[in-house]
């Protein structure tokens, strides 16, 4: 139940809590497990972590397929998607790769990485490939922070920043709920 403040702020339920952080830029990030078997979970929670040494960070909840393998292998690709694609992502987050193949059923083209085992996903627009430095168990999730060994991107869409006239990024905003951004960019300057 929301308690009314002052200046018309209401309380969030602490379990809803993370959603006040969205929307959030959504990743498919590829794993296989000790055989090569390949997997697929859609992440909202990912981020840049250092710039040098380049390194990258994904929350996934022990329950999920993808974290045990993760943990196994020790490698993984974020996959980074475009709006073209939201319907095979939604997909890849309702079902568990435990018991489906997400490439087969989401229509998804598997690549050989460059540096990792896990496959890139042909269809993203961009790739950060990793390799797990250290995992840290953070209430319900596990954060595991990768090492970037390569990052690649389509040509003609990223000179510094994405050109958002061409890719069309996807940004979680809750449940089933997904957003891109407005062609629009704004560079603010300081007085």
């Amino acid at each position: 139940m929301a308690i009314q403040l002052e200046a018309k702020k209401v309380i969030v339920d602490q379990s809803s809590a993370h959603r006040l952080l969205h929307p959030r830029n959504t990743v498919l990030v590829s794993c296989t497990d000790k055989t090569g078997k390949a997997n697929i979970i859609t992440l909202a929670w990912s981020m840049p972590t250092s710039i040098d040494p380049p390194m990258a960070a994904i929350s996934i909840a022990p329950r999920r397929y993808s974290h045990r393998l993760i943990q196994e292998t020790g490698e993984f690709v974020i996959n980074i998607p475009s709006m073209d694609i939201a319907p095979k992502v939604l997909l890849c987050g309702r079902i568990s790769g435990a018991k489906k193949d997400k490439f087969k059923e989401a229509k998804l083209t598997s690549h050989p990485a460059q540096k990792v085992k896990p496959p890139i996903i042909e269809e993203c627009l961009a790739h950060l490939e990793c390799r797990l430095n250290q995992q840290l168990t953070t209430g319900d999730h596990t954060l595991f922070i990768g090492d970037v060994l390569i990052a690649y991107v389509n040509e003609g869409i990223f000179d510094g920043k994405f050109d958002i006239k061409k890719f069309k990024p996807i940004y979680h905003i809750g449940e089933d709920c997904f957003a891109s951004l407005a062609a629009e960019v704004i560079e603010p300057k300081l007085q």
